[in-house]
């Protein structure tokens, strides 16, 4: 006998979790999805005299509000004035206080993405000469917190109810129509519905604390709730929100006044019921395509209609397959589903793959640009773990349809021996109607009780026949097989679901390496014209935490004295401190060095030293020693051209 389903519910259950608790938890708390590609002063640099202005161009354009940008002096008290405004295309500058005296400021920001995601960074730079400050920029994230952690298990329980609602009421209306009168049916559609609706309901409330303090307090701020209205992700809500109020009128047409028509009547509302759920889920994807990835970046006129296509196509298929789990499992004895379903499923199924991978295909070109972007960054990264899971999800999938084959050629031994059965059921019967006869005459004496015993004992009888169906329904090894495989490929799903919304979250490969490349061309357009020279070393202590970018500025790279400025970066380019930094600089052609230098700790990730002497011209090898922890450290080193 198949095992009871109380048991494979909550495995699926947990994974669940699990799944959207350990990605959801391990996404980087600020998913930048604009890039900060440059700033006036520059990262670092050391200016003669105190700038009248700061701006910061990003890859794409930003929202800001009055906190934005701030630039803090060593104290950490706030000299910019008024608030940021917008200078050109994607950058903004704010003023600053006249005759700042000389030492390291702080410039910090945080706004919103066209993509609507939240961007927040920092970086200093020095007027005449370095300084100690007691700004610490450790912190600076967006979207992170508490809130951070609900608003992302917000979005997963959004693309969920989303998937379970389309896709639920798909298969039933293209697959298994007889699934309208059944309630387990009705109740997983309802139960998607009632999802998408909740978490719509909490992305609107999160959505100012999210991309603002980040403070569970401003959660039930209706100043803030009427600025995320006048957004656009604000107006995606709502407009999700009416959908699925005619999502509610088409629910309750489905499971009510279609059940109940005939074939005929049947056939002409099931058209309308598809026109009707079509627009309204079609409607539902497209307040994700025109709010999100899809809405900007590279032909952004194709690629919203694009999403909206794979979004439908998951539900199909991952709704549709949740769908055909629960009638597996949980649809009644005398109303099982048939093996013409699972063959519509199939169909379908085999559809919404040729969707997801031509849509897919382009949004990887889209997001990424380049191969090296599938290994160099995290969401390329992300992408092929997604990739993988697909391929798994088909090849389960393969198996299922086997087991379908074979159900079917079952049912069709079954149909061919029906008659023969027939004509001995017959025979039989009519010797238990004679008895019978006899059995009445005799029993019609015994008045009213015998009549309500006899209905208990037949109420008795048709429970008992219903649960010997069940019985040898679940103990086909065939069905079993099925019910085995579509479980499996329903536990892959709920990953792959937990994945994607990972990915939603996180900076596209396109956007991260075009913020590289122009922080490097910045870097470099800076080194040629003030004679300094720049070295990005990559380091790997083996321990945690200890991967990075070391980079070390050294100005004006003379002979003599020289500035020199090492900083410290995790891979996805935010500052970090570690334990030591130690420089040395060695002249091998000559036999001088190593030279050793010690900077001092300025803020976070940057460290700096005056009077750096470099007693000839040559080319130097500068080695970086860094420490991560009490034994993990390493040394990495470059050659350059100084003097």
């Amino acid at each position: 006998m198949t095992p009871t389903i109380a048991p494979r519910v909550r495995t699926l259950v947990l994974l669940l979790l699990a799944a959207a608790g350990l990605l959801l938890a391990g996404a980087a708390p600020a998913s930048a999805h604009a890039a900060l590609t440059g700033s006036d002063p520059q990262q670092g640099v050391v200016v003669d005299k105190a700038p009248t202005q700061v701006s910061l161009t990003f890859s794409e354009p930003v929202s800001t509000s009055a906190d934005s940008l701030r630039v803090l002096d060593p104290k950490g008290a706030p000299v910019q004035r008024g608030t940021p405004s917008n200078v050109s295309g994607t950058t903004y500058a704010v003023q600053l206080h006249s005759g700042l005296p000389d030492g390291t400021y702080t410039v910090t920001y945080q706004v919103v993405s066209a993509d609507s995601h939240p961007v927040a960074g920092a970086f200093t730079f020095s007027v005449g000469a370095p300084s100690s400050t007691s700004v610490s920029v450790s912190d600076e994230t967006a979207g992170g917190g508490v809130v951070g952690w609900l608003y992302g298990f917000g979005r997963y329980l959004s693309y969920a109810g989303f998937v379970v609602l389309i896709g639920g009421a798909a298969f039933v209306l293209a697959c298994w129509q007889r699934g309208a009168g059944v309630r387990v049916m009705q109740r997983l559609v309802v139960a998607g519905w009632l999802t998408l609706t909740s978490a719509t309901l909490l992305l609107l409330l999160l959505r100012g604390s999210y991309t603002g303090s980040g403070k569970v307090g401003d959660i039930f701020d209706l100043d803030l709730l009427g600025q995320v209205l006048q957004t656009k992700t604000g107006a995606a809500l709502v407009s999700r929100l009416l959908l699925l109020a005619a999502a509610a009128l088409f629910i309750a047409v489905l499971f009510g006044a279609y059940d109940k028509r005939e074939d005929e009547e049947k056939r002409d509302l099931t058209f309308g019921l598809a026109i009707g759920g079509t627009v309204v889920a079609a409607g539902l994807a497209a307040s994700w395509a025109m709010s999100e990835h899809a809405s900007v970046g590279l032909q952004a006129g194709i690629a919203m209609p694009v999403d909206v296509i794979h979004l439908l196509a998951v539900a199909a298929w991952l709704g549709g397959l949740t769908a055909l789990l629960v009638a597996l499992y949980r649809a009644p004895a005398d109303t099982p589903v048939d093996t013409t379903a699972v063959r519509r499923f199939s169909a379908v199924a085999f559809g919404s793959v040729v969707a997801l991978v031509l849509t897919g295909t382009y949004q990887s070109w889209r997001q990424l640009g380049s191969w090296s972007a599938f290994t160099d960054t995290r969401y390329g990264q992300l992408l092929l773990v997604k990739i993988g899971l697909v391929a798994l999800l088909v090849g389960v999938a393969y198996i299922s349809r086997r087991w379908t084959a074979q159900l079917a050629d079952k049912v069709v031994q079954r149909s061919q021996q029906v008659p023969q059965k027939e004509r001995v059921t017959a025979s039989a019967g009519d010797a238990k109607g004679s008895a019978g006869a006899a059995q009445g005459a005799a029993g019609a004496s015994t008045g009213a009780g015998g009549s309500k015993r006899a209905a208990q004992l037949a109420r008795q009888r048709a429970a008992m026949d219903t649960a010997r169906q069940k019985r040898e329904r679940d103990a086909d090894p065939t069905r079993f097989g099925l019910r085995r495989s579509v479980l499996a490929e329903a536990s892959v799903a709920v990953v792959l679901l937990a994945v994607t919304t990972v990915l939603t979250q996180t900076e596209p490969g396109r956007t991260e390496e075009e913020a590289k490349a122009a922080t490097s061309s910045s870097s470099s357009s800076s080194t040629s014209s003030s004679g300094a020279v720049t070295l990005d070393m990559s380091f790997d202590t083996g321990g945690q935490d200890g991967k990075g970018l070391v980079r070390v500025d050294l100005d004006p790279a003379r002979v003599g004295a020289n500035e020199m400025h090492v900083y410290v970066e995790r891979p996805n380019g935010r500052a970090f401190d570690i334990p030591e930094v130690k420089v040395a600089f060695t002249l091998k052609s000559k036999d001088i060095g190593p030279l050793p230098v010690v900077p001092d700790h300025i803020t976070t990730g940057h460290w700096a030293a005056s009077g750096v002497q470099i007693p000839m011209a040559g080319d130097w090898q500068v080695a970086v020693t860094v420490r991560t922890s009490d034994i993990d450290q390493t040394t990495v080193s470059k050659n350059a051209q100084i003097g």
